[in-house]
């Protein structure tokens, strides 16, 4: 056996075993899917670094130049044709075993719901593209309503209540996360007795720090990433061939 498949077996066992698994999923297994990840080799950032301007609130606050820009790429943003992948489908596999405690999200991209996966079991720790708010008094509506307001020629529609900014209902650098958001996260890294984080970089925090919550607790911890993340060291096991690959191949001989 190559050293993958004997991680892949030592994880299913894992598994198997578990009462209670809490998933964290980053960009990575969405890449199957044609959205690209962040911080990879061909990352949207790695490609592009001027393009975190666009999701840095103060930068979007105070430059309608800015604003344009952003409407125009949420009007061609990959994530409104994707699909689920293999990957998003083995988490639905292991919440119908009964054995998923949560499975918190870095994605924005509704993925998992799409698959299958219960509202009430992902924590989107990052919001949301598939709606908008305003920034000033909170009105919110889906996405598809002010993306048709741009198509009609509004480059940077205001708030029909207020008219206040807009902002798609995701978390941008700078923006405070929601504080019942990091608790439900937190409570689910602690409660649990095993943890996998699959497809981030693990460099973003809160969202990385639940990795050492659930060690803490006494829980297994397994890493599933294409490249080497800060926390490689105190997982159980660190997998990094391909998610789409490597998820199926758990829950297939986990038996689920």
């Amino acid at each position: 056996m190559t050293r993958s498949e004997v991680d892949i077996s030592a994880v299913a066992e894992w598994v198997r075993q578990a009462r209670r698994v809490t998933v964290l999923t980053g960009a990575g297994i969405s890449t199957d899917s044609g959205i690209p990840d962040f911080r990879g080799p061909n990352g949207v950032w790695t490609r592009d670094p001027k393009a975190e301007r666009l999701a840095t609130l103060d930068v979007y606050l105070n430059d309608p130049q800015v604003r344009r820009e952003s409407w125009a790429k949420r009007l061609a943003h990959e994530a409104w044709q994707a699909r689920p992948n293999a990957g998003h489908e083995a988490l639905v596999e292991l919440e119908r075993s009964g054995r998923l405690r949560a499975l918190i999200t870095q994605n924005v991209d509704g993925l998992h719901q799409r698959a299958g996966s219960s509202d009430d079991r992902v924590i989107e720790i990052h919001g949301t593209i598939w709606f908008a708010e305003c920034m000033s008094c909170w009105d919110r509506h889906p996405m598809n309503e002010i993306l048709d307001r741009v198509r009609a020629g509004e480059a940077d529609p205001p708030c029909e209540l207020c008219g206040g900014i807009i902002k798609s209902a995701t978390i941008s650098f700078g923006q405070a996360l929601k504080e019942d958001v990091i608790q439900a996260c937190v409570e689910a890294a602690a409660d649990c007795d095993l943890f996998i984080a699959i497809g981030t970089s693990l460099a973003v925090h809160p969202a990385a720090g639940l990795c050492v919550v659930a060690v803490r607790a006494g829980a297994r911890l397994v890493i599933i990433n294409a490249q080497e993340t800060p926390y490689d060291e105190i997982a159980d096991a660190v997998i990094n061939d391909p998610i789409g690959e490597v998820l199926p191949a758990i829950v297939e001989a986990a038996g689920l």
